[in-house]
């Protein structure tokens, strides 16, 4: 570990941290945990943003279009005239569904170029302050699905799926921001209370069906979102600049797993588990996209999806977040789908 590039850890209370994506499933949790931590909030949303989860009365809130290099220069400009600069910025806005790769680009890629560099270029983030950007491990790709090494941080990575490639293009053009004191996180699949796709799979467990596709055996790994936030507030502290860090809840797991555990919780006692080979769901997710391009509208089963639920290897090492953020996983996978499940009972989505 190379102490020397290590960022000292300041503490916490009253500093100011922007959060993007802020009325999203993760963005929501990262506000909840940040005001506990005692920081001053700030939630980046748009004019049709819901706010059903920051009802906080000490959340500040600020617009950010970060789609206009203009309306963004001149909110994070207004914001940096009367305000103490941003000691902190995670930015987990983000798109995981799109038309087409070019629309993916334009969130993923370009709004997170444009609001790092504006940042700097308004003084709205104070010069040593540190920018914390949510990737994806689908940036990685499919590296090791024959050997089934663990993928890391220091593998060149070769991302399969348009949604990967964007997030990597946004990794790759924060490097060039001269200046910009980030780093990156890469959670695998993200579950919990607020999240929609992995709820989708509640749902079929309740009719008493598990679908799951191809025949070779898959590794699968998980994060809980409390995980995730804490190790994004670890990361406002510590790590190396600019460096990369994967993150998951430390174990593997068979898509089974997450199945019985659903039906543990839900109490469903018979579950019919049918396994397809990959060209029917290769099939289905072909046909889903071209009825919502149709639609003029996006769907959960697209290209891309088929490309991650192929994919059989998704060991990842979170050693270096262990050892540089102090990142400590407490949420494995029992123990996150059991909160999740109540939750989901709790608001009436079961």
């Amino acid at each position: 570990m190379h102490k020397k590039n290590l960022i000292a850890a300041p503490p916490l209370h009253r500093k100011r941290v922007l959060i993007t994506g802020a009325s999203g499933f993760i963005g929501s949790f990262l506000v909840e945990r940040a005001l506990e931590k005692g920081l001053d909030v700030w939630a980046a949303v748009r004019p049709t943003s819901s706010r059903r989860y920051l009802k906080d009365p000490r959340i500040h809130f600020l617009e950010a279009d970060l789609s206009s290099d203009e309306r963004l220069t001149m909110q994070l400009a207004t914001y940096a005239k009367g305000q103490v600069p941003f000691d902190y910025v995670i930015h987990a806005a983000g798109a995981t569904r799109a038309k087409n790769e070019a629309a993916f680009r334009r969130v993923n890629t370009e709004g997170t170029l444009r609001l790092a560099r504006l940042l700097m270029a308004t003084g709205a983030l104070k010069p040593a302050g540190r920018f914390v950007f949510i990737s994806s491990l689908s940036v990685c790709g499919c590296l090791h699905d024959t050997d089934r090494r663990p993928l890391r941080a220091t593998d060149v990575p070769s991302p399969n799926t348009a949604y990967g490639r964007s997030k990597l293009d946004a990794e790759r053009g924060l490097a060039r921001i001269e200046g910009l004191n980030y780093v990156i996180l890469r959670p695998t699949g993200v579950y919990g209370p607020r999240e929609k796709d992995y709820f989708l799979m509640a749902k079929s467990i309740r009719r008493h069906v598990d679908f799951a596709v191809g025949y070779s055996p898959q590794v699968l790994t998980f994060i809980y979102v409390r995980d995730l936030v804490e190790a994004a507030m670890l990361a406002l502290r510590g790590g190396r600049l600019g460096h990369v860090y994967h993150l998951s809840d430390g174990h593997q797991y068979t898509s089974r797993s997450f199945s019985n555990l659903l039906a543990l919780h839900l109490g469903v006692r018979h579950v019919l588990h049918i396994v397809a080979p990959l060209w029917v769901l290769k099939l289905a997710c072909w046909c889903a996209e071209k009825g919502a391009a149709l639609a003029s509208t996006t769907s959960t089963l697209n290209t891309d999806k088929y490309r991650i639920m192929k994919q059989r290897n998704w060991r990842c090492d979170i050693a270096p977040a262990r050892e540089e953020l102090g990142y400590t996983p407490r949420w494995p996978l029992a123990r996150g789908v059991q909160e999740a499940v109540a939750w989901y009972k709790q608001e009436g989505w079961l």
